[in-house]
């Protein structure tokens, strides 16, 4: 059977409410060849706390202050020793306690697996699946309309990733997983949900800051023009699927 070793990478900080349910979504997985790295930054809410309940279960915990999420994201790639990374970031979950043993069972040897999210709010009611929701068959290009693919639903071949640009500040996961799809030869769809998502985030906080560093990574790898083109379609669906929710909810 293809068993790789995967490694998940947890960034945390100060985030004692939501910690525990990350860690447990990990430890509780089925399948047995997974290193995960938790990367705190120096939190002192009682984080490290609840980190040290599980460290013997953890591969290898790591608490010290750092430059923002992707310096964090960073130190722990560079930790990585898996044939695969996946980071599922504290306050997300992989979807199911067969989720990775599911995933790699779908096809052997894959560069990128990847599958689809279901949104959960802060009190961790669900919202449904992505209004992006994954392409059936996904390519680097198709960013091009926005981010079709979570970062914590696609799992990719660890020899194909480079450090995350510290340049963006909150949207460097897009370019990084651009330029690993780029690589890529076999991309696999798992067609299930491999994981939750609990909206908020900087990205959202910073929504603005966001928008303009999508648009800057989208021009360096599409080109100006199209990009200037594709985010006008991208507003006007957006537009649509407002609209249209606003209608059923009257």
């Amino acid at each position: 059977m293809f068993q790789p070793k995967l490694t998940v990478i947890t960034i945390v900080y100060n985030n004692v409410r939501d910690i525990e349910r990350t860690v447990l979504s990990v430890l509780n997985q089925s399948y047995a060849n997974i290193e995960y790295l938790v990367i705190d930054g120096a939190s002192n809410d009682g984080t490290l706390d609840i980190l040290r309940k599980y460290e013997g279960q953890i591969s290898r915990l790591t608490s010290e202050r750092d430059n923002g999420i992707y310096d964090a994201m960073n130190k722990g790639l560079a930790l990585a020793t898996g044939d695969y990374v996946l980071f599922m970031n504290s306050g997300d979950e992989i979807y199911a306690s067969d989720t990775v043993e599911k995933l790699f069972a779908t096809e052997p040897d894959a560069d990128i697996y990847y599958g689809e999210t279901e949104m959960y709010d802060e009190n961790w009611n669900s919202l449904g699946q992505r209004r992006h929701q994954a392409p059936d068959n996904f390519t680097w290009k198709d960013f091009k309309h926005g981010m079709c693919i979570s970062h914590q639903a696609i799992y990719i071949r660890r020899s194909l990733t480079e450090p995350y640009d510290l340049n963006y500040q909150l949207s460097s996961d897009i370019d990084w997983i651009i330029k690993a799809a780029k690589k890529a030869k076999k991309i696999v769809n798992v067609r299930m949900y491999v994981a939750k998502y609990l909206v908020g985030g900087m990205s959202k906080k910073k929504h603005r800051q966001s928008l303009v560093e999508r648009f800057n990574i989208f021009s360096k790898h599409y080109g100006l023009i199209p990009t200037i083109f594709n985010h006008a379609l991208i507003a006007g669906k957006l537009g649509f699927y407002y609209l249209k929710h606003r209608k059923t909810n009257d």
